[in-house]
């Protein structure tokens, strides 16, 4: 018999460096609490952020992990699929769940449905307001509402009326190049109810190009009373200290910096210096194959894994080729631990 996610993590994550006791909200705490005693948190990616990856994270001391973004018309039309994106697993104590689209009686809709199914489970709702992505923009989805104020604030509080949890949104800088939306939106999204907003400091039209303004995130944290969240370019342990001091930011997602890199939240945590050595990067890449397994993901996920994990190896270049051709988790257990045995007796490696 297979084991369970939380016994993989009992497991395995001590000799990953990881926890495998996650803390959940506390009764009656609120997000405000929540974000100051535990600020560095996992940004929902398209396409990464599945339940392994977010039990890697949590056990990697992030405060909160979100879902992949999920369309509130995949809910409407009663999608499965979308359902899969939902609901997490039994080891994961709460979770955020991250909306999309651009009809505020579907996200009511999606909003209610997703409170009955998660219950206690279910730590708050955002709404994507900052996904770039032109096949989301162009149906008036995602960034495209920070140019349609007034039906962004409908959704707000469509949501807000069909949930008892936090309700926060994610923007971005603006939409095209030099549109500075960011402060006057966020006020607007205040106004209309939301609990926190993320901001991303980067233009629409940028996608994840140049170079992320920290200074936006801190203009909006001294726009607005309720907590801000920073985002964009926090692709270390130390940028996510900076960018919490530095703009005022009450927590920070982070995305790209977590690939191969489950530490980051706690090394942030803590002002940690971020020293992870080979052998706890190879457990870390382990568990996190076992992971998908016990969660039914496609293992194809493992060979992005590979590429990050298996970083600073020796012959880190054929390894990760010899990885492109694993089609199973135990082909995969194999190659780590084929590769752990040409570790030197000193090897370190900083994550």
């Amino acid at each position: 018999m297979s084991m369970r996610p939380q016994e993989l993590l009992e497991e395995g994550a001590a000799s990953a460096g990881l926890s495998s006791h996650i803390e959940p909200f506390e009764e009656g705490e609120s997000l405000r609490e929540r974000l100051a005693s535990h600020p560095f948190l996992m940004a929902p990616m398209a396409g990464v952020t599945d339940a392994a990856w977010r039990l890697m994270a949590r056990a990697g001391g992030a405060g909160l992990a979100y879902t992949e973004m999920v369309s509130v018309a995949g809910i409407h039309y009663g999608g499965e699929k979308t359902w899969e994106l939902v609901v997490p697993e039994e080891a994961e104590p709460d979770i955020a769940v991250q909306l999309f689209g651009s009809k505020p009686d579907q996200f009511a809709e999606a909003a209610e449905a997703v409170r009955e199914r998660l219950g206690s489970k279910l730590a708050l709702i955002d709404i994507n307001m900052a996904c770039p992505v032109p096949k989301v923009t162009r149906k008036g989805e995602g960034s495209a509402l920070m140019r349609d104020p007034e039906t962004a604030a409908q959704i707000v509080r469509a949501v807000c009326e069909h949930t008892e949890v936090p309700v926060t949104a994610k923007i971005r800088r603006g939409f095209d190049m030099g549109e500075e939306l960011a402060v006057p939106f966020a006020r607007a999204m205040e106004e209309a109810g939301v609990s926190a907003i993320a901001v991303h400091g980067r233009y629409a039209k940028q996608l994840y190009r140049g170079k992320a303004s920290w200074e936006t995130v801190a203009d909006v944290a001294a726009a607005v009373s309720v907590p801000v969240i920073g985002s964009g370019d926090v692709l270390a342990a130390q940028a996510a200290r900076r960018m919490l001091s530095d703009c005022g930011c009450a927590a920070v997602m982070v995305a790209r910096g977590s690939y191969g890199n489950p530490w980051i939240f706690r090394d942030a945590e803590e002002d940690a210096a971020p020293t992870h050595s080979l052998e706890e990067r190879l457990a870390a890449f382990s568990l996190h194959v076992r992971l998908l397994e016990a969660t039914d993901a496609h293992l194809a996920r493992a060979r992005s894994l590979a590429g990050w994990y298996l970083k600073g190896l020796p012959n880190a270049a054929a390894w990760r080729e010899r990885a492109m051709h694993c089609q199973s988790a135990e082909e995969y257990l194999e190659l780590i631990e084929a590769a752990g045995a040409t570790i030197p007796e000193t090897g370190q490696d900083r994550a």
